[in-house]
């Protein structure tokens, strides 16, 4: 009925099998402590993980220059944009741009609502074309006052933290 040739009569078949068993539960448990399970990024000795980790710790990272602007602002993709806070709740898109165009064109104007009570919340971002329109309305309108309240105005994107301000205003 069978097939099968025992080439080797003489050999305990029990005790092979209970050998090759033993190599491979041996072979099974180093492999288990060997291995560690990690879930996750940001392990030590994660692959190709050893740069980005020297760069973290080192604190060095890619930067964007500028090229003649020196303050620490940044452009967006389409303008350079600035954000005003403390506008008064009852403002409406056209006191805004009545009080910012005079620095230039506004390209872009968004006035955000709260959606329960409909009211602004309390800050406008404004897009100008040019640096110099955008400077031009941080420096003359920063600390004016508008519909009774006192407003700021600063660069929406920076490229790192800037000096001198702590905390909220």
């Amino acid at each position: 009925m069978s097939n099968l040739v025992d080439l080797d009569p003489g050999a305990d078949d029990l005790t092979a099998n209970s050998n090759a068993m033993a190599v491979d539960e041996n072979a099974s448990t180093l492999l288990k402590e060997s291995t560690t399970r990690r879930r996750g990024r940001g392990f030590e000795g994660s692959g190709g993980d050893a740069g980005r980790d020297e760069t973290i710790r080192n604190g060095k990272f890619d930067t964007i220059e500028v090229s003649g602007i020196a303050s620490s602002a940044q452009k967006s993709i389409e303008g350079w944009i600035i954000l005003v806070t403390g506008i008064h709740e009852e403002a409406s898109e056209d006191d805004v741009k009545e009080k910012f165009s005079d620095f230039g064109e506004i390209k872009n104007l968004h006035l955000n609502l709260d959606r329960r009570s409909g009211f602004v919340k309390g800050y406008a971002l404004l897009e100008y074309n040019t640096h110099k329109e955008a400077t031009a309305a941080i420096n003359e309108a920063n600390g004016t006052e508008m519909l009774g309240q006192i407003i700021h105005a600063d660069f929406a994107f920076t490229t790192g933290a800037k000096s001198g301000r702590g905390g909220r205003r």
